[in-house]
């Protein structure tokens, strides 16, 4: 990985660190309830190497689409020309959306692939970083608190 990677940010490292775990996660999660349904449900779902290939191949979509989007934002915040930025977003946007529906093309056309195991890996990233932002600002709620009670406010 040595000089492909040198220049990414530690941010951007770290962040995508921490929604592929997230992500990890939730795929995880997905699979006990997919098992569960499976169990305890007369819902006629698959759990077979279909439902791990398609989870396992949406992780590695919704990972690379945020990482994808973080250098996108590195490389707009060194972008002196407003206006080139601006295409550089948007470019990446229409990119990395087309990553997405190519892979849910597949999914939906490979037999190897339970579709929704492919597809809602997609939705992990995002969900997990409003899950940790709700998160810090309860925490941020409960300090500020915590400070007045303090203060005698």
């Amino acid at each position: 990985m040595g000089k492909a990677f040198s220049n990414v940010s530690p941010a951007i490292k770290k962040e995508t660190i921490n929604v592929a775990i997230a992500t990890g996660v939730g795929v995880v999660i997905m699979w006990a309830v997919i098992f569960a349904i499976k169990k305890l449900t007369d819902i006629d779902v698959p759990f077979d190497y279909t439902v791990f290939l398609g989870g396992i191949g949406g992780f590695i979509v919704a990972v690379i689409n945020f990482f994808w989007m973080g250098l996108t934002v590195q490389k707009v915040a060194n972008q002196e020309d407003e206006k080139m930025a601006q295409a550089i977003m948007r470019n990446s946007y229409r990119r990395r959306f087309l990553l997405q529906i190519a892979w849910i093309v597949v999914v939906l056309l490979a037999p190897v692939f339970f579709w929704a195991t492919g597809m809602l890996p997609l939705l992990f990233p995002s969900a997990s970083i409003k899950l940790r932002g709700f998160v810090k600002q309860r925490n941020y709620n409960k300090e500020k608190e915590v400070e007045q009670k303090q203060d005698g406010c």
